[in-house]
């Protein structure tokens, strides 16, 4: 964890140094595609992070259950435990950091179109979407499973950048603290995992791909 943790602190000290131009360069022309069409997508995408993150873990759960086996419930115990740990995270450093949000700091060059109150790194909604689809890219790790669930974390960080809420690095940020945390609560998992499998050998044991 400190080094997810350390990670990030580097990561914004260095772009926020260093990259501040083209960080806004690049906000700004992402912002201005504002079409009809991408406004629409934006607003779904970005609008879907929290129906995903809730009905993913949910779906997976109520399948265990029907179907009694104790690996989806446990699939679906580490989905929550990561996006939990991740959004817990990203608010954590949106207090440490205090950025200002692009539309708050240069409002002659970013248009809002989805105001927030918080402050602008990490964004939560790339860290958690992040969070999902890598603890699924880990649990099922196969293509039908990786790049739909990729794609739509990427979706959901243009999203946040198109709606003039968020930076480039501020989605880069997210998505190593989302990727991060779903990785570590993974390797966790799988380790509690066998240390009762080894404990206690005649348990029914849950495989994971290494």
């Amino acid at each position: 964890m400190k080094y997810i943790l350390g990670l990030c602190l580097s990561f914004f000290c260095v772009t926020n140094g260093f990259s501040q131009n083209p960080d806004i360069w690049l906000a700004e022309r992402i912002n201005r595609w504002d079409s009809k069409e991408v406004r629409q997508f934006s607003r779904i995408v970005s609008n879907s992070e929290l129906a995903v993150a809730l009905a993913v873990p949910a779906g997976i759960a109520i399948y265990g259950l029907y179907s009694d086996e104790k690996k989806y419930l446990n699939d679906a115990m580490v989905i929550c435990a990561s996006i939990a740990g991740s959004y817990a995270l990203t608010q954590a450093f949106k207090l440490m950091i205090d950025r200002k949000r692009p539309y708050e700091k240069y409002p002659e060059r970013i248009v809002c179109r989805d105001p927030s109150s918080s402050s602008s790194f990490p964004s939560s909604h790339t860290s958690v979407a992040f969070a999902l689809a890598t603890t699924l890219s880990l649990q099922y790790p196969r293509w039908e499973v990786i790049v739909p669930s990729m794609l739509w974390a990427s979706a959901v960080g243009f999203a946040r950048i198109n709606q003039g809420v968020h930076y480039p690095t501020d989605v880069l940020g997210g998505m190593i603290l989302g990727a991060g945390t779903a990785y570590l609560s993974y390797r966790i998992n799988k380790w509690w995992l066998n240390k009762r499998s080894f404990q206690m050998p005649y348990a029914v044991r849950v495989g994971y791909p290494e």
